[in-house]
């Protein structure tokens, strides 16, 4: 529920992109990156894997635009070319910023891509992953693991 103008309250949803691992993952960060933000109640109705595959963030915009990047490269197995899709997005004030920005982010590219398609993104902020994130009851980190893992291994060696 949101105030307007009038200092009527109405329903709104609004967008957010929370880079997580799991969907459990995601809803807990919005819920405590909003919950911080926000007077009263508010749910989270729904969530998606999103198809982006890189963000660029610029500290002098805070409008997300979503641009199509397409370029060609080999495919392994049989040698052909193939067209390549990607969705990334970039701050901006406007479009034609937007454009140039993901241009020059991608400038160190080795392949010819263009860039079919620029247009304003619903989203309004972007919860990146923090590293102080908690690991899960009953899981173990990567490094824990494959430390453990080479231990044995040199154990096995001795033998």
């Amino acid at each position: 529920m949101k105030e307007d103008e009038q200092g009527r309250t109405k329903s709104v949803s609004e967008t957010y992109l929370a880079d997580a691992l799991s969907f459990t993952e995601a809803e807990a960060k919005i819920y405590e990156e909003i919950g911080q933000r926000v007077m009263g109640e508010f749910q989270v109705t729904g969530i998606a894997k999103s198809r982006v595959t890189d963000v660029f963030e610029y500290p002098d915009a805070d409008t997300f635009f979503n641009c199509k990047v397409v370029y060609m490269a080999a495919d392994a197995d049989s040698g052909k070319e193939k067209k390549i899709s990607n969705l990334m997005m970039v701050t901006a004030s406007d479009v034609k910023q937007a454009y140039e920005r993901i241009r020059e982010s991608l400038n160190n590219m080795l392949v010819t891509f263009t860039i079919p398609e620029v247009k304003e993104s619903p989203v309004l902020e972007i919860f990146h992953h923090t590293a102080e994130q908690k690991v899960p009851e009953g899981f173990k980190p990567i490094a824990e693991v494959q430390g453990s893992q080479e231990d044995e291994d040199e154990e096995d060696e001795e033998i």
